[in-house]
Parts: structure tokens; sequence; C-alpha cells
């Protein structure tokens, strides 16, 4: 079966503390949206792009956690897990027109047997005034990437959700371009990537929609996602925010790059659009 690429949907951050977080996002030229909680346990906020955004999550109510339980991924579990072991970027998620039809493709290719979520919330708009969002998510593993999770996100309500008066940045950030994985066996995680993402592979590589990549590399004995780049009109702009809020960082004249270890346990880059 021939599968469409999918594009790059977001990317969840996982936090211990989510105003530090927040307000770091927001020193980096971010606009950082309003706490969010999930019935599950989790508490987010979101920095959303053009067709893309960062959620930034932590534990809020540990107590409200289910556990994994064959045929259920548990969202807020593995969060937790991930958070006990360090911070980081902890879940790749792709676009889904159809989170059911791809729930059971990850069945038949081997690389999740899970039942899809479904969850709904409130949203705020703009001014403040509450909005419906809906999801139905899909999970996929890739024991090669052991300390990563992966699903697709299928939006019910797209025009509650995308706002572009929430995609306004004063760093000029418009989308997620790349995202990093380490693997333990990249020709292993290569095929799982195949099945995941329908992305065609160009070297270590997959190309997406809306120009999105995932770059993979060798990491022995720990499998994980290490980091993403934003796309960015003007680097210099990036660059002169960053001295100016005295935040670390390398530049040449294609790249910023800021370490995990000023990134919240994720590497950071801001390249120019192409």
């Amino acid at each position: 079966m021939t599968l469409s690429p999918k594009r790059i949907d977001h990317l969840v951050l996982a936090v211990h503390d989510l105003d530090a977080a927040g307000a770091h996002y927001e020193k980096l030229g971010f606009q950082v949206g309003t706490r969010n909680r999930h019935p599950w346990g989790t508490e987010n906020r979101i920095v959303q792009f053009q067709s893309s955004f960062l959620e930034l999550i932590t534990v809020g109510d540990a107590s409200l956690i289910p556990e994994h339980r064959p045929g259920h991924f548990s969202f807020g579990a593995f969060v937790r897990d991930y958070l006990a072991r360090r911070q980081g970027l902890a879940m790749l998620v792709l676009d889904s027109d159809d989170a059911k039809a791809d729930a059971s493709r990850f069945a038949e290719e081997g690389i999740g047997a899970f039942e899809p979520f479904f969850f709904e919330r409130k949203g705020h708009r703009p001014d403040g005034s509450e909005t419906h969002v809906a999801f139905t998510l899909a999970f996929a593993l890739d024991p090669n990437v052991p300390q990563a999770s992966f699903f697709v996100c299928q939006q019910h309500y797209p025009e509650a959700f995308w706002n572009p008066a929430f995609q306004q940045h004063a760093n000029g950030a418009v989308n997620v371009s790349t995202v990093t994985v380490e693997a333990t066996d990249p020709a292993r995680t290569a095929d799982f990537l195949r099945a995941f993402s329908g992305g065609e592979p160009q070297g270590p590589s997959f190309l997406l929609r809306h120009q999105g990549r995932i770059d993979v590399s060798a990491q022995p004995g720990e499998g994980r996602l290490t980091g993403f780049t934003i796309a960015v009109p003007e680097l210099a702009v990036v660059a002169a925010r960053l001295r100016q809020a005295g935040i670390a960082h390398t530049g040449s004249a294609e790249a910023i790059t800021i370490s995990e270890d000023d990134g919240f346990g994720v590497r950071l880059h801001f390249e120019q659009m192409k």
C-alpha cells in the first residue's frame, strides 16, 4: 500500500516546571498559551505555528493518571515515567485524517497494537472566550527508540484550534521543520518511520509534507528524540533576542543552536527559511 507523507503536527516536550518552561520559551521569543488541564492528570501550554505546534507538558495530579494496560496506551503514564528519568522531547506527533484507520494500519504493520484514544476539552480564543476542541490519537512504538513515543493526531474541530492570532511570535517562528531521532538501530528505525510517517527516505532523513523532515542517527544504548528545528525568516532577529535575554547559544550563517543543558533537556535549532 502506498502511503501519503504526513506532516509534523506537534512535539510533546516534558518538563518538571511548566511555568518556568513557558517563561523560557517566551524569552526565546515565542507566544506561549495559557495552562490547560487534562482529566488524566497532565497539564500543558501550547506554542502554535502555521501547521505545527509545541506542547509543553507536565504532571499536574499524578493520582488521576491511568496505568498502561493491554491494548491501551496511557498518555499520562508515559509522561510521568519519562519525567522520572529526564526532561526533554518525549513524543513525536504527526497529523491524521483518520486516526482509527491509522491505528488499524499500525497494528497490521506491527508498530502499535493500541486502541485509538479520543478526548475533548475546552480551549480559549485570543480574546479569552471558550471554544471546544476534540482529538483522536493512534499510538505507535519503536523498540529502537525506547525513550520516546510516537502517535498521530486527528483534529475533529481544526477551525477551533488553529488561529493566526496564536501564531505571531516575536522571533518570527513559522513552523517546526525538523525533528532529530537517535536510534539504537537506525536501519530498523527507518523501517518504523516509513510505516509510521509515510515519508520518503532521503539518506538518513524522511521527508514529510509542509517541508517537514525527520533526521535519524545512531546512538548505541539509548534511543530517544533529541531535538527539533524551528524555521524563521531572519536568523539575525533570533540572535539579537537571545543575546538580549542572556540565553547561551552557538550560531552560524545557517543555524542557531541552544543546547540540551540550556533548553529543558532538548536541543533547539533555529534555521533560516528556505
